[in-house]
């Protein structure tokens, strides 16, 4: 799919991931009739769960919705109320209990459901599915050859990794690989019609409830179906991560239950009680302060650029607002793309070393010795900042 940088020659646009910045940039782009791929590992749009609800920000996801042309589509999928707030400790005694606001400046949405509605937003042409990048290559002539798992190649003059944490496309950049932050998370769920715990849901309060204490916690959100979706938190080495063993599910719940002894039953059933596959899930960043060099044609958006833990609820805001400040970017000079690029880079390092500090502070503060204090602190001074 071409764009025009200069009056005798034709480029391409490569986006390695169908994530939300990934999708958002293609989307700038066609507003502005500019075309690119994206290729997309996964098989399908729906071959993955795609997560729970996160809020939209003013600041920069917001902004990316409205650059994409989509601000109204988005305001369709909002969830208003579903910002309301419980902070429990581990006996259940409620330390904070925020109602949620009605037309919140943050509003709630879907993962999947915004997911879903910039892929429509798309030609059926512009993602390619089931292309598994298995190799990346420089050419002779400066451009990038692809190689997918399904045997296929493409040779592009942009190469933009939009493809996650374990992102293939930024070993071509940066040396920097993700960390372990300390913290792992286990999914837990009840279903919509499971009435056998119906203590623990109507303690969870008309949104989130947060149930911390020192090195642990265990987080969960009523759905609009009622189901209940979440997550138990641990602070544990990465060598005790490495050591869980799901493959009997419910040995492994125990084993997890155990690591909450002494805390109320109502909490702990969310983990007894839990129909979700446990899946173990360590939390890794980038480090504060990620860049790389400028390298001709490549660049990253998203948590390829810089991931962080989610406790800054920024990573899927700045990977919209990424792919939208890089289209913007090539949008005002199409005849310079390394300009272009070096404009977009200077502005992402700034605002991501900003946030990605910000996120792990706040992770500290949610699990760490002054838990759960520190987390009633921390939303009570987002409710006086009207954040």
């Amino acid at each position: 799919m071409l764009l025009h940088w200069s009056a005798h020659m034709r480029n391409t646009i490569a986006i390695i991931g169908a994530g939300l910045a990934g999708l958002t940039l293609a989307r700038t782009l066609h507003q502005h009739g500019i075309e690119a791929t994206i290729y997309e590992a996964e098989p399908s749009p729906i071959a993955r769960k795609q997560g729970g609800l996160f809020d939209i920000h003013e600041h920069n996801g917001q902004l990316a919705l409205k650059a994409a042309g989509l601000y109204d589509a988005f305001l369709r999928l909002v969830r208003p109320g579903e910002d309301a707030k419980r902070v429990v400790n581990k006996d259940g005694i409620i330390l904070l209990d925020e109602a949620g606001n009605r037309t919140p400046r943050r509003p709630e949405v879907d993962r999947g459901e915004l997911r879903a509605m910039l892929i429509a937003s798309l030609p059926d042409t512009a993602i390619r599915w089931d292309h598994k990048v298995t190799d990346l290559a420089r050419t002779a002539e400066g451009r990038h050859a692809v190689g997918f798992a399904n045997g296929t190649q493409a040779t592009v003059d942009l190469l933009v990794g939009a493809d996650g944490a374990w992102s293939k496309v930024r070993p071509l950049l940066s040396d920097s690989k993700p960390v372990y932050s300390g913290t792992c998370f286990i999914e837990i769920a009840f279903a919509a019609d499971d009435t056998r715990h119906a203590e623990s849901v109507a303690e969870i309060g008309a949104g989130t409830l947060i149930a911390a204490a020192p090195g642990k916690g265990i987080i969960a959100h009523r759905n609009a179906d009622g189901s209940v979706a979440g997550y138990v938190a641990l602070n544990e080495p990465e060598e005790w991560v490495r050591s869980i063993d799901f493959s009997e599910a419910h040995a492994g719940l125990d084993f997890i239950a155990r690591q909450f002894a002494g805390w109320a039953p109502h909490l702990v059933s969310f983990i007894t009680g839990s129909v979700a596959d446990p899946t173990i899930r360590p939390i890794y960043a980038l480090p504060v302060g990620h860049e790389w060099p400028r390298k001709t044609g490549l660049t990253l958006v998203g948590d390829a650029a810089h991931l962080m833990s989610p406790f800054a609820g920024e990573g899927a805001n700045l990977a919209m607002y990424d792919g939208a400040e890089l289209a913007q970017a090539i949008i005002d000079t199409p005849h310079d793309i390394e300009a272009a690029l070096s404009r977009y880079e200077a502005a992402l390092f700034a605002r991501s070393r900003e946030v990605a500090g910000l996120s792990a502070q706040n992770l500290r503060l949610f699990f760490g010795n002054t838990a759960p204090g520190s987390v009633v602190d921390l939303f009570s001074s987002f409710a006086a900042s009207g954040a």
